[in-house]
């Protein structure tokens, strides 16, 4: 009767061993079976910081090319708002009446003669790059930092683009403007980009 008694009591229950032989089988590092796994969030960027993705004309030039890229990793702008495009130029006015010149100091001339490129569209630049700084920073001098950015860019490439000198005012009044010869760069502030320039992008 005592051996039966022992044989019984060593003998496992079927179910406790398949419990026992997946607890020991579980790796030690990982979750255990009974705990459901975390779901997995991902944080997504909002739809005003999401860099632009820009499609460069055939015919740009290398260092407008190379400023935008620069410019794209800029954290005092807004991304969205970065864009480089043809000039437009602006449509012109009624024509002013020809008038010969008046007086004794032959004053009151309204026709100055022909201009060197009659024929020239776009306005003064070929390509204009606009840039926008984030809002709530026009006022602490992000406008005058990412000019010295753009000058500095410009001035250190290979070939150096000339640039008229710097000018050592500090109110920029929401907009200044880096002339580079062929193309000049707008450093906006988002006013000022709202009032003259949102509507290019419609």
């Amino acid at each position: 009767m005592q051996a039966a008694l022992r044989t019984i009591s060593l003998t496992p229950r079927k179910g406790i061993s398949h419990a026992v032989t997946r607890l020991l089988s579980t790796n030690p590092a990982a979750s255990p079976w009974f705990v459901d796994p975390e779901p997995v969030y991902q944080k997504q960027t909002p739809p005003h910081l999401t860099p632009k993705v820009q499609e460069f004309p055939p015919d740009l030039p290398d260092p407008i090319k190379q400023l935008y890229i620069n410019l794209t990793q800029s954290p005092l702008l807004e991304p969205s708002t970065l864009d480089v495009r043809e000039s437009i130029a602006p449509p012109p006015g009624l024509p002013l009446p020809k008038r010969a010149p008046q007086g004794r100091r032959k004053r009151g001339r309204t026709y100055a003669g022909e201009g060197i490129d009659q024929d020239a569209v776009g306005g003064i630049w070929n390509w204009v790059v606009i840039a926008q700084v984030r809002e709530g920073t026009e006022n602490r001098g992000s406008i005058a930092a990412v000019v010295r950015s753009v000058r500095k860019t410009l001035l250190t490439m290979d070939t150096p683009i000339r640039l008229p000198p710097g000018s050592k005012r500090r109110a920029h009044n929401g907009w200044a403007v880096v002339d580079a010869g062929s193309f000049a760069v707008h450093i906006l502030s988002r006013d000022t980009w709202k009032k003259y320039f949102e509507h290019l992008n419609q």
